[in-house]
């Protein structure tokens, strides 16, 4: 790690983990060390003073975490840089969101990526396209450290010379805090005078910069606040906030994190009601001072993430990478809270059923280039042998059909659509039976003609 530049304080944490790991530690938390998390503020109730907000505002800098490739959806690139909507990437949405609040307050409002090693040059390039938007004075973006991936077998480095990038890992987005020591940034933006920093993923569009929360987290006093939404059945396989019997702490569990004998109840809806949304808040000053007093290692909860060294090859050795959550640092810090927010704070695109209805007219980009759904949000699910790789599904998908009027959108088989297709109410799509056998087999190539309605 020293050779490859990474820094002495990110290596002190990977050991501080490699000891854990050596150990034998699972960073499970079980349900009975743990209570419900209740009894919570809620955004849409808030009443704050419009000096108030305008001050939190030039207080505040939006971070966004920007390392994802997008392979799980076939990319080698910055996930942030896939089109969105009239040309419109997740990048350019997310910097006109912030230059309209710049505006709207008359703010500086810093806008500042964390990339990986492997998304860094292709957004400071498409970030040039944006003249204006870096902060005098202040860098656009930070760069996430690296760690070796460990063999499971024996939890030494792993040794891959047919692709040696695939030796290595970033440790989580839990790296954030480290990452903006050790970059410097964190003594940067407080020596600018800024307090706060909002926190979200940059597939995320729903997570815009909101001034009147940026008031209500100053005004809380808060060290760190977590966003959480209220759980559905879709969300159960998702982190949650729990609260920690023992000493009342606010603690996120991860579903890596929850032992199978505790999966029935920590699914329940009725019982843990929130799922974390990863959007967070912290005090700069807080993070600064906590960070010093540990020797730049929070303690965050240690989580073992299983692979393959090459995703290309499943039968290539299998490796741990170990990992943090950022959202575990809720626990790190005295007088941490959580607060309830709407659903349209939430937008992740995680697969390309998620694109689909993002690209559709289900939602819209408005003047403030807010992402708002102009209807109830209908369930897709794509077959994913057609549609899982981004050149799959948009080369099935030249032309977003409308699904404003579904309730339910499901493609099963090999299946092109024209322009001007209209999806209402639910759709089911079927393999081609007239050639598909049995199994997985797949029948043959069809195609929705233009300006068919379906349903």
């Amino acid at each position: 790690m020293s050779d490859a530049g990474v820094p002495q304080q990110a290596i002190d944490v990977f050991t501080h983990y490699y000891d854990q790991l050596q150990a034998g530690a699972t960073g499970m938390i079980p349900e009975a060390d743990v209570e419900p998390l209740t009894g919570i503020e809620r955004a849409a109730t808030l009443e704050v003073d419009p000096e108030a907000v305008r001050t939190a505002a030039d207080a505040t800098v939006v971070i966004k975490l920007n390392g994802g490739l997008g392979t799980s959806m076939g990319m080698d690139r910055a996930k942030s840089l896939l089109p969105v909507r009239r040309g419109m990437t997740f990048l350019d949405i997310i910097v006109g969101q912030v230059e309209h609040v710049r505006k709207a307050y008359d703010v500086r409002l810093p806008l500042i990526f964390m990339n990986s090693f492997r998304t860094r040059d292709d957004t400071r390039a498409a970030l040039a396209g944006h003249p204006g938007i870096e902060v005098p004075g202040l860098p656009m973006d930070f760069v996430q450290n690296l760690e070796p991936r460990l063999r499971a077998d024996d939890l030494t480095p792993v040794d891959w010379p047919a692709d040696p990038e695939l030796e290595w890992c970033p440790p989580g987005h839990g790296d954030l805090y480290t990452a903006l020591q050790t970059s410097g940034i964190l003594d940067q933006l407080l020596d600018a005078g800024y307090l706060y920093a909002t926190v979200s993923n940059s597939d995320n569009l729903g997570a815009a910069p909101d001034p009147e929360m940026m008031a209500w987290f100053a005004r809380s006093g808060a060290p760190y606040a977590a966003e959480v939404c209220r759980r559905t059945p879709a969300d159960v396989k998702g982190g949650h906030l729990v609260v920690r019997r023992s000493d009342g702490r606010l603690v996120l569990r991860e579903t890596a994190q929850t032992p199978s004998e505790d999966a029935d109840q920590a699914s329940d809806l009725t019982r843990h009601r929130y799922f974390h949304t990863n959007n967070l808040w912290f005090d700069l000053r807080v993070l600064k001072k906590t960070l010093d007093e540990r020797q730049g290692i929070l303690g965050l909860p240690l989580i073992r993430n299983r692979k393959v060294v090459d995703p290309a090859d499943p039968t290539s050795p299998e490796v741990i990478q170990i990992e943090t959550a950022m959202g575990a640092a809720v626990q790190v810090f005295d007088g941490a809270t959580a607060i309830e927010v709407d659903r349209a704070r939430f937008l992740p695109v995680k697969t390309t059923n998620d694109l689909l209805l993002l690209r559709s007219d289900v939602y819209g980009v408005g003047d403030d280039f807010r992402v708002r759904a102009t209807t109830s949000p209908p369930l897709v699910d794509l077959d994913k042998r057609y549609f899982g790789t981004i050149a799959d599904f948009e080369a099935r998908f030249p032309h977003v059909p409308s699904l404003a009027s579904a309730e339910r959108f499901t493609v099963r088989g090999d299946w092109s659509f024209g322009a001007d297709v209209v999806v209402a109410g639910e759709v089911v799509l079927e393999d081609d039976e007239t050639t598909a056998k049995t199994g997985d087999a797949p029948g043959r190539a069809a195609r929705v003609a233009e300006g068919t309605r379906l349903g």
